[in-house]
């Protein structure tokens, strides 16, 4: 059976800041350093995507989510000190992401923020490790929460993040394409990149012309697709691009407002697909039980995924 995807859903798929090329935004701006970029954009994506995990955490418990999988169910496994793969819980392996996380960006080893201290040699390397791990959360959120994240009307701030993490990482080629792959859907959804919506545009001009030529052949001359409410010639505007000084994602979240010219709101649509029994598995002590159970295991930062 076809997963179905929420976040695919037209009604769910605005963002926080609509008309806005955030291309423009992750360009190495003139005089600064690429590891200091580099360095900046992590930490806010770490800071952004923790928060957004942290209003759904009570969602994601041992039981529900006993497995850490992303989008077409694509597992995701941890490292363990020995440098052997384990299979451990949604928040268990989220808590590994995070702790490491913060405990990499607070070494000033690898994090200067003294001005006679250098970035190692191997900092992008570990950049690399750090975005990719965030990724995973990402998925989890979309494969497991969104429907929550819909409910609380944050679901538009989780698309900006993403929106601005995916081209990011495409312009500086941080991860893997083997990793990002699963959410290739939601990319083209969001239509993050103007040369897709151009072939799109094309495409579709050229398919409206080819049925009006075939459909001019009825016996009175007049075209059969006259009065035909199928396929329309969608025009995608580009976005207006501004400048903007700090990296960072945007604004604490708020209330996200439907698109206005879509007859169905993320409720309805909601409605339609009623979700599971939430009862059993959302506990609330589900953050406790995860960071109580199992020790901090660091992984080694030269590892990379086959």
């Amino acid at each position: 059976e076809q997963e179905h995807k929420l976040y695919l859903e037209e009604a769910v798929l605005e963002r926080k800041i609509p008309e806005t090329d955030l291309r423009q935004l992750v360009e190495l701006p003139p005089g600064l350093g690429y590891h200091e970029w580099l360095a900046s954009h992590t930490i806010d994506f770490f800071q952004h995507i923790n928060l957004v995990y942290g209003t759904i955490a009570e969602f994601c418990t041992m039981s529900g989510c006993s497995d850490m999988s992303g989008p077409a169910t694509r597992p995701y496994l941890w490292f363990d000190e020995k440098g052997k793969k384990v299979r451990v819980a949604a928040p268990q392996y989220i808590d590994y992401v995070m702790t490491f996380t913060q405990k990499t960006i607070n070494d000033e080893t690898i994090f200067p923020t003294k001005f006679e201290n250098d970035f190692p040699v191997s900092f992008e390397s570990i950049v690399k490790k750090i975005h990719r791990l965030l990724f995973h959360v990402i998925a989890h959120l979309y494969h497991s929460h969104f429907r929550e994240l819909v409910l609380l009307s944050l679901h538009a701030h989780l698309n900006c993040i993403f929106a601005h993490f995916t081209l990011f990482n495409e312009r500086y080629r941080l991860i893997d394409e083997k990793e990002t792959e699963i959410l290739h859907d939601l990319v083209l959804a969001l239509r993050l990149h103007p040369e897709d919506r151009e072939r799109r545009a094309a495409a579709e001009l050229q398919l409206q012309q080819q049925k009006l030529l075939s459909g001019c052949d009825g016996e009175d001359g007049t075209s059969a697709l006259a009065g035909d409410d199928g396929d329309c010639l969608r025009h995608c505007s580009s976005e207006n691009a501004t400048g903007r000084a700090s990296p960072a994602v945007g604004s604490t979240p708020d209330a996200a407002v439907m698109a206005a010219d879509d007859p169905q709101s993320a409720q309805t649509r909601l409605e339609q697909h009623p979700p599971s029994a939430l009862a059993s598995s959302c506990v609330s002590s589900s953050n406790s039980n995860a960071a109580n159970t199992t020790p901090f295991i660091s992984p080694d930062l030269t590892d990379t995924r086959p």
